[in-house]
C-alpha cells in the first residue's frame, strides 16, 4: 500500500501474535490498535522456545538485546532414553551456525518484552485492555469489531481490517467456522511447570527424555541467575498417553501425583528427576489437542493469525514461531498490495499451506520422533551402543525433516527473508 493509503488495522488479542503484528505494522508505517480481553496483562504460563527463523524476525524488529537479557540462549538439543542413555545430540541456535539466536524464555517474559516495545513505539494507549471481542461484521468499505468491556458496555470499533490473534479458543474463528468441530485429542496429556535448579549439561540445553507410553519429559532453562546461587528457572513438560482428562485451558491447575510415579526411578548423573519435579511450586495440565487445518482464513476484511488460525499440538517448539512468521507475512502483504482484501488473501495463500504442514507434522513426526524410533527399535530396553539401534544419519534425518517443514533448515530458512 502507498504511504497515503495506509489501512487502520484492528488487532484482536495482545498475546505474542497480536503484539508482534503491532510491531510489524508500526515498522511498516501502518496504523493499528490492539484490543485485549483481560483487564491487566500478567505474566502467565510457563516456558516456550523461539526458534531461529522467528528469532530473526524479532531481531529485525530491534528486540534481540531485550530478549537475550530475559531468555536463556539455547545451545543444543539433546535426546535421552528413559534409562538415561544418550540417543542424539545436535547444536542449536548460533551454536549450530544460525545467524540468530534460539531463545528459551518464559512466555510472560516474552510477552512483557513485546508489550513494552509496543507501548514505547506506538504509544501507551495503543493496547486497550478489558475488551472482549464478541463478533466482527464486514461492511461496505470497512469492518466493525464488537467488544464487551469489563463493566458490561458494548463498544464497536471500525477499521479497514480486523486480524484475529485471539488464540486457540478464538471467538472469531468460531464465527467464521461455526461447524469446525471439537478439538482433536492426540491421546496425550501434558503437565507443565517451572523449577529453580542448578544449571545442567551446557546450561543452555533443551532436553527430551523417554517416550509417551512410559512417560516423556522435556526440560530446558528459561531464566538465568534467578538467585544468589546462580541457579536457573527451568521449564519442564511431562507427557503421558491418557484418556482425555480436561478441556483446552492453558492455565488449568494440575497435580504432581497424577503423573510423577512414571519418573520415580529417573535418577541421572546430571539430573535427579523426582527431586527436580518435587521442587516445583505449580503444576498446569493441558490436553495435547489441535484442530484440522482450515480450508480458508479470510472473509472480506477479516482474517486469522497465529493460534487462532492454526492450533497445533505443542511439539516442535514452533507454535509461537509460526505466529511470528504469520505477522511478518501479513506485514509484507499489506505493504505490497494496494487493496486490503487482496492483501489478506495473499497473506493467507502464503501462510495457510505452510502452517497446515506444520500442524500435520507435529502430529506425526516432530523432533520428538527421534525418541519414538529409539524406543521402538530398542524394544524399550537399554542398549550397548546407539549405533546398534539406529544410525546417526537416520536420527539426523528426522530432525532435519522437521526443520524443512517448519521453515528453519540451516541455510534455507526464511529467517532472513
Amino acid at each position: 500500500m502507498t504511504a497515503t493509503n495506509r489501512p487502520e488495522i484492528v488487532i484482536v488479542g495482545a498475546g505474542v501474535a497480536g503484539l508482534v503484528l503491532a510491531l510489524e505494522l508500526h515498522d511498516a508505517g501502518i496504523p493499528c490498535r490492539v484490543y485485549e480481553s483481560v483487564s491487566e496483562i500478567q505474566a502467565l504460563g510457563v516456558g516456550i522456545n523461539v526458534l531461529p527463523h522467528a528469532g530473526a524476525v524479532l531481531g529485525q524488529l530491534g528486540l534481540e538485546a531485550d530478549l537475550s537479557a530475559a531468555a536463556v540462549l539455547t545451545r543444543e538439543s539433546v535426546f535421552f532414553t528413559r534409562f538415561g542413555q544418550l540417543a542424539y545430540r545436535e547444536p542449536a541456535g548460533r551454536d549450530a551456525g544460525y545467524p540468530d539466536p534460539q531463545y528459551s524464555i518464559h512466555r510472560g517474559d516474552l510477552q512483557a518484552v513485546l508489550l513494552a516495545a509496543v507501548r514505547e513505539r506506538l504509544g501507551p494507549d495503543v493496547v486497550v485492555t478489558g475488551h472482549t471481542c464478541t463478533g466482527v461484521r464486514d461492511e461496505e468499505g470497512h469492518v466493525t469489531a464488537e467488544f464487551r468491556t469489563a463493566d458490561g458496555a458494548v463498544v464497536r470499533v471500525r477499521g479497514d481490517a480486523v486480524i484475529a490473534c485471539d488464540g486457540v479458543n478464538s471467538v472469531i474463528r468460531k464465527q467464521l467456522h461455526p461447524k469446525e468441530g471439537e478439538p482433536r485429542y492426540s491421546g496425550v496429556t501434558m503437565w507443565r511447570g517451572v523449577t529453580v535448579w542448578e544449571p545442567f549439561l551446557s546450561g543452555g540445553s533443551m532436553v527430551r527424555i523417554g517416550w509417551l507410553d512410559k512417560g516423556k519429559l522435556v526440560i530446558y532453562p528459561i531464566r538465568n541467575n534467578v538467585d544468589a546461587q546462580g541457579r536457573q528457572l527451568v521449564n519442564w513438560v511431562a507427557e503421558r498417553e491418557t484418556p482425555q482428562r480436561t478441556d483446552r485451558d492453558w492455565i488449568r491447575q494440575g497435580e504432581l501425583a497424577d503423573f510423577a510415579s512414571a519418573y520415580a526411578d529417573w535418577h541421572f548423573d546430571w539430573l535427579d528427576v523426582p527431586a527436580f519435579l518435587e521442587a516445583t511450586d505449580t503444576v498446569l495440565e493441558y490436553p495435547m489437542v489441535d484442530q484440522e487445518p482450515l480450508d480458508w482464513w479470510t472473509a472480506g476484511r477479516l482474517t486469522l493469525l497465529g493460534d487462532a488460525a492454526h492450533p497445533m499440538v505443542p511439539r516442535g517448539s514452533n507454535g509461537a514461531g509460526q505466529a511470528v512468521l504469520d505477522a511478518r507475512a501479513l506485514r509484507i502483504a499489506l505493504v505490497e498490495e494496494p487493496d486490503v482484501h487482496s492483501a489478506l488473501q495473499a497473506y493467507e495463500n502464503k501462510r495457510r499451506p505452510a502452517t497446515a504442514a506444520v500442524v500435520r507434522t507435529n502430529r506425526a513426526n516432530p523432533p520428538d520422533a527421534i525418541l519414538r524410533e529409539v524406543s521402538r527399535r530398542s524394544g524399550d530396553r537399554p542398549f550397548a551402543r546407539i549405533e546398534d539401534v539406529i544410525s546417526h544419519k537416520e536420527l539426523a534425518a528426522i530432525s532435519d525433516g522437521y526443520k524443512n517443514v517448519a521453515g528453519y533448515a540451516l541455510g534455507t530458512s526464511g529467517a532472513r527473508s
